[in-house]
């Protein structure tokens, strides 16, 4: 498992100066989905993108960072379930958006589906549109990347002033 970071940062005005990534490379780890959300959840933590809870009299104390958590726990599932698994997350903060992206081998476009709600399943993709701002997937020649991006404003990043 290998990971691998750009530098950056916050600018003296509170503007990002160039973008920030790190990346995680997931070929032939075991867990990937764990390892994947692990490694995100230290990115936000160090990238100061993990605000205070929604609600302090939630005994949850969930934010929107934990929403980034379960989207990327989902397109790693997705990853695992339909495409051979994750090689890859991408994590980029630039400008006012938080982007991550799941990359895999396989060339096939994932699609939403209605779950059935007889069976199991089926919610991933769903719940990637309902939470992120916006989703999609990219085709290379090597596979493809699923991803999705949170803007700074909901999420409490620095580049929103939080």
């Amino acid at each position: 498992m290998t990971s691998s970071a750009s530098p950056g940062g916050v600018g003296g005005s509170g503007t990002l100066r160039q973008p920030r990534q790190r990346s995680l490379s997931l070929t032939g780890v075991a867990e990937p989905v764990l390892r994947g959300r692990e490694f995100t959840r230290r990115t936000l933590a160090d990238w100061s993108w993990l605000p205070e809870p929604r609600d302090p009299s939630d005994p949850m104390g969930l934010s929107i960072g934990d929403d980034v958590l379960l989207l990327v726990s989902e397109t790693l599932s997705n990853a695992c379930l339909h495409a051979g698994g994750p090689t890859e997350v991408v994590i980029t903060a630039s400008g006012a958006v938080l982007r991550v992206e799941v990359r895999d081998a396989s060339t096939v476009v994932p699609k939403v589906t209605v779950p059935r709600p007889a069976l199991p399943g089926g919610y991933g993709l769903l719940v990637v549109r309902l939470l992120s701002d916006r989703w999609g997937t990219t085709v290379s020649a090597g596979g493809k990347a699923v991803w999705f991006e949170v803007d700074a404003a909901r999420i409490g990043g620095p580049e929103a002033g939080g």
